[in-house]
């Protein structure tokens, strides 16, 4: 069973390590898409986390982790990327939680073909299609198959409207609608449900996925044993290759 209820703007009021665990088995649904939240990964304010984008201070990019909690942070990576966080804590404080992986409940078929092209390569008989497993595993493939791009950076991911399920999200789930129905979401619009959080005997923590900074912070946060949660994997500093230095360039750190 699947809960439909949104969470209040309160719930993301808090730093992002307490509100990380608690996004696990939650429901985002944006654009046709639903997807139960199973790993996510928090990332601290100002001064406080080397890693987080927000460690020096606000920027043009990062402006959107000042903002009110509640919000999505969507940021542009590896020049080919969108990855997708939600804000936490009161504004002008600049934390936030990365939404790293999770299970495609509602509109795989949508989700499917937003991923066509960047699944498995091409066999005899053209691409592969994607696993469901796959759909949403890993936060660029999640920013995929929930059709966030640069425009829903600062998208306000709370629903507003009178308490109850919601009709479109009823519709792309199957939940059971509860007695109160207000109008269907907006178009386009995003918006995070109770859904189904996990047992806590099922939640783990470990360091945070690839980073080279505050590397063994135990913020990332998953659901043991969903096949949906993406592969640790450590840092690997960059080299440059042995062709490269072979005629003068030096290598870069």
């Amino acid at each position: 069973m699947l809960s439909t209820a949104p969470l209040p703007r309160a719930f993301f009021d808090r730093p992002s390590h307490e509100v990380a665990p608690d996004l696990l088995g939650r429901l985002i649904v944006h654009d046709g898409v639903a997807v139960r939240l199973t790993e996510v990964e928090a990332y601290g304010g100002p001064g406080e986390d080397p890693a987080a984008h927000t460690y020096r201070g606000r920027t043009a990019r990062n402006a959107v982790m000042f903002g009110p909690p509640g919000h999505l942070y969507v940021y542009f990576t590896y020049g080919m990327h969108f990855c997708a966080n939600l804000v936490c804590l009161a504004e002008g404080l600049g934390s936030a939680v990365l939404l790293r992986a999770g299970e495609v409940v509602g509109g795989a078929a949508l989700a499917r073909s937003r991923r066509a092209g960047r699944g498995a390569p091409a066999g005899d008989g053209g691409p592969r299609p994607v696993a469901d497993r796959d759909l949403g595993r890993g936060p660029a493939r999640l920013a995929v198959a929930l059709g966030l791009l640069r425009e829903h950076n600062g998208a306000d991911a709370i629903w507003e409207g009178p308490p109850g399920a919601i009709p479109a999200v009823t519709r792309l789930t199957g939940a059971v609608p509860q007695a109160q129905e207000p109008p269907a979401m907006p178009a386009g619009s995003a918006v995070v449900l109770e859904g189904r959080p996990p047992e806590q005997a099922a939640i783990r923590s470990g360091p945070r996925t690839g980073i080279s900074t505050a590397k063994d912070t135990p913020w990332r946060f998953w659901i043991d044993g969903d096949p949906t949660v993406s592969p640790y994997r450590a840092h690997v500093p960059r080299r440059r290759s042995s062709a490269a230095t072979s005629v003068g360039e030096a290598p870069r750190s």
